[in-house]
């Protein structure tokens, strides 16, 4: 894994969240995108080499609704950037990780995706993150 790539936080509403997180960070929300696939509106914040996105749930069957509902709004993933995230993925089952994605997913930020199940990583959501080609 090479660095950090983001942090994801989980928030109610990015029309509250963004104006917070710009004077917060002193920086400007430089992307706003949906995945709906993930059921998820998503605000991405530059802090040196690396980011934090803010999502909002779409619908209240997603993953970030159900995140906000058991625990309320804070840190829900961090993620890392990856060369090959085939070959990670592989090296993380290998390692005995257990992955809520074999195959990776196209995320935000003109990125491919896979998580890490919490259960394997103390607790914490683990996302994989490579760069689209």
């Amino acid at each position: 894994m090479l660095k950090i790539e983001h942090l994801g936080i989980a928030v109610k509403s990015l029309d509250a969240a963004v104006p917070l997180y710009v004077q917060l960070l002193n920086t400007p929300c430089y992307k706003q995108e949906t995945v709906a696939t993930e059921g998820v509106n998503t605000a991405f914040f530059q802090t040196g080499q690396e980011k934090i996105e803010l999502l909002e749930a779409t619908n209240e069957d997603s993953p970030i609704a159900k995140f906000i509902a058991k625990k309320g709004q804070g840190i829900h993933h961090i993620a890392f950037d990856v060369t090959d995230i085939y070959a990670e993925i592989e090296r993380l089952k290998g390692e005995g990780f257990e992955l809520i994605n074999l195959t990776p997913k196209s995320g935000a930020d003109n990125k491919i995706i896979a998580f890490l199940h919490p259960k394997s990583t103390d607790g914490i959501l683990v996302e994989l993150c490579q760069e689209k080609s």
